[in-house]
């Protein structure tokens, strides 16, 4: 198996600025989209794409290509992070929620598109962590099955079982606005 991100890992281990930019660049927007999916929270997600690139990059001087492709590793780093997040979140009760910054369109514009996305960020949020996974993966992060299967370390098949009770939980959560 060819892996897309061996060279330019070759480049950072070697302490290239330019690769490790790219790099940088390359793969931030997807992780971040990941982390904010299933942390539903963009501060948090900024510090699990900052982790996992730190980590990445700490880690390329000793990447040697194999088994699993970089991107896979990177995106199972990511997930990691946010469960740690997610776990840590249950353990420790506050008495008021965080405060949420409206990061959506003016109040007069583009007011039905966010209550549509808060509608299914609320969704995407109440499925059980491994559909969610399954979900991110394949619709937000556009992963094959087989790529999604190995970075969650199942089979396609139980990716597939995944996929379809996470999609059927959406379906039934957002049932009212698909008439």
């Amino acid at each position: 198996m060819s892996d897309p991100d061996e060279e330019i890992l070759e480049r950072v281990a070697a302490g290239d600025p330019a690769a490790i930019r790219a790099l940088v660049a390359r793969k931030v927007p997807r992780l971040l989209a990941l982390a904010q999916r299933m942390l539903g929270e963009a501060s948090e997600a900024e510090d699990v794409a900052q982790e996992a690139m730190t980590k990445a990059w700490k880690q390329a001087p000793s990447w040697r290509p194999g088994k699993a492709k970089f991107d896979t590793w990177l995106h199972r780093v990511v997930l990691n992070l946010c469960y740690d997040r997610l776990r840590r979140r249950r353990e420790v009760a506050t008495a008021e929620p965080p405060e949420q910054i409206d990061t959506g369109p003016a109040p007069d514009r583009g007011l039905l598109a966010e209550e549509t996305g808060q509608r299914v960020r609320r969704a995407m949020a109440a499925l059980p962590d491994r559909q969610r996974e399954a979900v991110a993966l394949c619709h937000y992060q556009e992963m094959t099955n087989i790529e999604a299967a190995a970075v969650m370390g199942v089979s396609v098949d139980a990716l597939e079982s995944l996929l379809s009770r996470g999609r059927r939980g959406l379906r039934l959560a957002l049932s009212d606005m698909m008439s």
